[in-house]
């Protein structure tokens, strides 16, 4: 019998592990009590190639205020209209990159991670059912690409490095894949996953 791609990430969300934040490696920094997050989702979709499961990312527009430049999972914050954070992730992929909801097989959620811009994400893993037509949303979207999960979930190719941000210095984690600098939220979220898989 053909082994499922897919069984360790199935397992992975079964996997008790708590939240995780932009601040996780700088423990000298004191967040305010009290603090309001919005809530927001990202969508983390898998797609197979040649039974090779791939994670979808985008790469930001260097025109934007916020993060310009930056690897993402298609996403953002909860609209009004939205159900939930799952709706919301599913709607911003669909605006970001061309992904149909119907197309997407919602796998589970990762626990919540928190941004250093306020915001509380949960993570949505999502199996693409079918090949779609890619669309990146002008102005917003420079890019869309495809990384193999192995090599975004195998805590060995992760690194941690710093910069100074806002008169401190910051640490964070790295995934590079050959151009592509992987970092900050989007490397930490796909550190917990990679934890969880290595986990069981």
């Amino acid at each position: 019998m053909v082994a499922d791609p897919l069984a360790p990430l199935l397992r992975a969300l079964n996997c008790s592990t708590g939240t995780s934040s932009d601040f996780d490696l700088n423990p000298d920094v004191v967040l305010p009590a009290g603090r309001k997050l919005r809530p927001a989702g990202v969508l983390i979709p898998i797609e197979m190639r040649a039974n090779v499961p791939h994670v979808i990312l985008t790469k930001r527009s260097s025109h934007l205020k916020h993060h310009p430049g930056q690897i993402a999972f298609p996403g953002g914050k909860q609209d009004e209209g939205d159900a939930d954070v799952i709706a919301a992730g599913l709607r911003e992929a669909r605006e970001e990159i061309g992904l149909p909801e119907s197309n997407v097989e919602v796998m589970g959620t990762l626990p919540t991670h928190e941004t250093v811009t306020s915001f509380t994400v949960t993570p949505v893993l999502g199996r693409v059912r079918d090949a779609f037509d890619i669309i990146p949303e002008p102005g917003e979207v420079e890019e869309v690409f495809s990384v193999p999960l192995a090599h975004v979930t195998d805590p060995a190719r992760f690194s941690i490095q710093s910069r100074r941000w806002q008169g401190s210095r910051r640490s964070y984690f790295t995934v590079p894949f050959g151009p592509y600098y992987i970092w900050g939220a989007t490397a930490r979220i796909l550190r917990g996953l990679a934890d969880r898989i290595h986990s069981l």
